[in-house]
C-alpha cells in the first residue's frame, strides 16, 4: 500500500494536504519539526487525526530523513516544510540549512529508499519584479532574477531537482504558487486577504495594506495539485507556476463585499513587488487534473468555513 511522507504538515499547505489525503483514506506521515496542529485542528477532528502518523524531526538531520523514508515504507513524497522570506532574511545561515539542505536531504533520502519522484514547494520568489520581464503574464521559460534569499535558495532547490533527475533518475515537480489563501492561512505578507476573510466572517474591520493584482489559490486546490505531482511520475525535472486569472485586490474587496454586504473591509493602493500573474499553460498540459476554485466561490467556502470557527 502507499504510503505518503508530508514535510511541514503543521503548516497550512500541509494540513490541507494532510486533510486530503486522509478523505482519500491514503496512508500518511506528517514529519514537521514543529507539534502544533492549530491549523490542522481547523480541518480535521481529532477522530481523522488519528489516522495521520505525526513525527517530529528535523529536516536538517541526514539520518534522520533517511530512517523515517525506510521505517515507514514511503513511497510518494509531498515536500513542503521551509523557512519563510521573514526568517530566511533574518537568519540566512538556518534558512539556508533548512530550504537548500533540507531538500536536498529529502532527494538523499528518496534515493536511498529507491523512490523514483519527488513533489516540492518551490515559489514565484525564482522570479524578479515586474520590471524585469515584459508586459503581461511572466513566461513558464523565464528567466530566475530572485530578489531575496529566500528566492535563491527556491532556485537552487529547483537546480539540485534536475542534477537528481540527471545523476540518480529521481524525477520531480515543483509547485509555484502565488498568493495563497483559505482557512489556516496565518502567516506571511500575502496572508492578508485570509486574515480580512476571518474579520469579515466575526463582524471585525480588517485593512489589507497592499493593492495590486495578483494570483489567487486555494490552499485546497494548492494541496490537491500537490497530490496530483506526487502521483503523477514523469520523466525529468519540472517546475510550474499555478495558474488562476490575475485580479486585483480591490475586485477581491468587492467580492467579499457582494458576498458579506456589511463587511468592513478596505485594501491599501501600494503594491508588492512582483508581477501581476505567471502563465501556467506548461502545468496546464502535463498535468492530469488542475484545481483552480473560482476566486469568488473560494472566497465564499473560505467565509462559510470561519463562520463555523467562530
Amino acid at each position: 500500500m502507499s504510503t505518503f511522507l508530508v514535510t511541514g504538515g503543521m503548516g497550512c499547505l500541509g494540513a490541507w494536504t494532510l486533510y486530503h489525503l486522509v478523505q482519500q483514506g491514503k496512508n500518511v506521515v506528517s514529519f514537521d519539526l514543529s507539534k502544533n496542529r492549530g491549523r490542522l485542528d481547523l480541518l480535521l477532528s481529532a477522530d481523522d487525526q488519528n489516522a495521520i502518523t505525526f513525527l517530529q524531526g528535523d529536516l536538517t538531520d541526514t539520518k534522520q530523513v533517511r530512517e523515517v523514508m525506510s521505517q515507514y515504507n514511503i513511497t510518494h513524497v509531498i515536500h513542503l516544510a521551509a523557512l519563510q522570506v521573514p526568517f530566511c532574511r533574518d537568519n540566512p545561515p538556518l534558512g539556508a540549512e533548512v530550504n537548500v539542505t533540507g531538500t536536498v536531504n529529502i532527494f538523499e533520502a528518496a534515493k536511498a529508499r529507491g523512490i523514483h519522484h519527488v513533489a516540492y514547494a518551490s515559489s514565484i520568489a525564482v522570479y524578479g519584479p515586474a520590471s524585469e520581464y515584459p508586459a503581461g503574464l511572466v513566461a513558464h521559460e523565464a528567466l530566475h532574477r530572485p530578489r531575496t534569499l529566500y528566492g535563491v535558495y527556491k532556485v537552487a532547490n529547483e537546480g539540485c531537482a534536475r542534477v537528481y533527475w540527471q545523476d540518480h533518475g529521481i524525477s520531480s515537480t515543483a509547485l509555484r504558487p502565488y498568493t495563497v489563501y483559505g482557512v489556516g492561512r496565518d502567516q506571511g505578507i500575502t496572508s492578508e486577504p485570509t486574515k480580512a476573510l476571518r474579520a469579515v466572517s466575526k463582524g471585525e474591520r480588517y485593512h489589507i495594506n497592499f493593492g495590486g493584482t495578483m494570483q489567487f489559490h486555494l490552499a485546497s486546490d494548492v494541496a490537491q495539485q500537490f497530490i496530483t505531482a506526487a502521483s503523477q511520475p514523469s520523466e525529468g525535472a519540472h517546475a510550474f507556476n499555478l495558474g488562476t486569472t490575475p485580479v486585483s485586490v480591490a475586485q477581491f474587496v468587492d467580492m467579499v463585499k457582494t458576498l458579506e454586504p456589511h463587511a468592513d473591509i478596505t485594501c491599501d493602493d501600494s503594491t508588492l513587488p512582483f508581477p501581476a500573474g505567471f502563465d501556467a499553460s506548461a502545468l496546464h498540459a502535463h498535468a492530469h487534473e488542475v484545481f483552480e476554485t473560482p476566486l469568488e466561490e473560494g472566497i465564499r467556502a473560505t467565509l462559510e468555513h470561519f463562520k463555523t470557527l467562530s
